[in-house]
């Protein structure tokens, strides 16, 4: 676990990264980056840099920006017309300050969830601040109307000072109304999956503190050929250390799929597991698989077909399990900058966004290296997203 004071520190530093506009820094030198697949470009971005993307039937793109310091009027967006425009109002985008289930504070994931959906995860933890009570929240919007008809507030003893609600999958076949799996990756807490019954709102943490949920104490992040690490302004440092962050479901729901931001090993467990409380915590984490060395990645993704996709920031690619239990690079490019959240759409296409995450200021001295636009791109894998039904 970090020092609180390390988590300060680095929590300041973060905040101050975005707060910097622009990139009038030049950018660090690296070696050139091979390209492999073919990456096609879907949008830029001029504002505030996403991280979530998904893809909804009929070709409609969602993305989302969380609120770590940006001036940023929205936090989520729909892509019409090649631009974000506020989704599914600009009014919904405004914290509510009298009721934090209403509103969104900042959003971290969004998942178009194959039912007809959106569903958005509000981390309630503006620049990585202890999230507000009662404010971490699932929302659904119905697609065909553009409006919310479903939001799930995380109950209290799921959520501790230290979360930070990172990505969500969706399993529509269990319990009457179904199931949402999410990471939890603390910066200075335990990271965890929370497992959250949708009919009921109840909700419980497994594999809190495993290795598997956990960052790698031994992991040093390298990218564009620096050591990623908090560097303040005033000379200060602390090492990066971020927990469970990426996720994905296989195509039956029985596998969860998932990894720590700072490791470059991939995990999994049997659902049935992870869903019953009369499984110990003891007995879970014997029952973790490690998928070997993936790469260090932000985001995971399965398909129709059962591929497994993750990204790797620190080689600018996206990589796939393969049968043989080996993972190869499928796609490779200066353009994926720190590559973040993949989504395997309707069409085929696999999209993933690339956000400069390690340029900003509080991992360079103070100094925004962060060159507009952001992207999101794409690339063709002949396969839809995973059913969730």
């Amino acid at each position: 676990m970090m020092h609180p004071n390390t988590f300060a520190r680095l929590c300041a530093a973060i905040a101050i990264a975005i707060a910097v506009p622009g990139a009038a820094q030049a950018a660090p030198a690296a070696a050139p980056v091979p390209t492999i697949g073919q990456l096609e470009r879907v949008a830029a971005f001029h504002g505030p840099m996403p991280t979530g993307v998904t893809v909804a039937g009929g070709g409609r793109i969602f993305v989302n920006f969380p609120r770590w310091g940006d001036d940023m009027p929205y936090t989520v967006a729909e892509i019409r017309d090649g631009r974000p425009v506020p989704y599914p109002d600009a009014a919904i985008n405004r914290a509510d300050p009298g009721d934090p289930a209403r509103g969104l504070e900042s959003v971290q994931s969004v998942v178009a969830d194959g039912q007809g959906r959106l569903w958005i995860l509000d981390t309630a933890a503006p620049g990585f601040a202890a999230p507000r009570l009662g404010g971490a929240k699932l929302v659904a919007v119905d697609l065909k109307t553009d409006k919310v008809v479903r939001t799930v507030v995380f109950p209290p003893e799921v959520i501790l000072p230290s979360t930070y609600v990172n990505d969500v999958r969706f399993d529509f076949r269990v319990g009457r109304e179904g199931v949402a799996y999410v990471t939890d990756s603390s910066l200075s807490g335990p990271g965890a999956i929370i497992v959250l019954d949708l009919a009921t709102g109840k909700a419980q943490r497994r594999l809190q503190g495993d290795r598997s949920t956990s960052a790698d104490p031994r992991f040093v992040p390298r990218v564009e050929g620096r050591v990623v690490q908090s560097r303040a302004a005033d000379g200060r440092t602390a090492p990066f250390r971020v927990a469970s962050d990426g996720i994905a479901l296989s195509p039956d729901g029985e596998t969860l799929y998932f990894s720590p931001l700072s490791s470059r090993h991939g995990y999994a467990v049997a659902t049935r597991l992870l869903r019953d409380p009369a499984v110990s915590e003891a007995a879970l984490a014997l029952a973790v698989r490690d998928l070997g060395e993936k790469g260090a990645s932000d985001g995971l993704e399965t398909d129709a077909a059962g591929n497994l996709y993750a990204t790797d920031y620190e080689n600018n690619a996206i990589r796939r399990l393969e049968a043989d239990g080996s993972w190869r690079t499928i796609a490779q490019s200066p353009e994926l900058l720190w590559p973040d959240t993949l989504s395997a759409g309707p069409d085929g296409y696999l999209y993933v966004t690339a956000n400069q995450l390690h340029r900003q200021a509080g991992f360079n001295d103070g100094k925004d290296l962060r060159a507009k636009p952001y992207r999101l791109l794409r690339m063709k894998i002949g396969h839809g997203p995973a059913p969730t039904r």
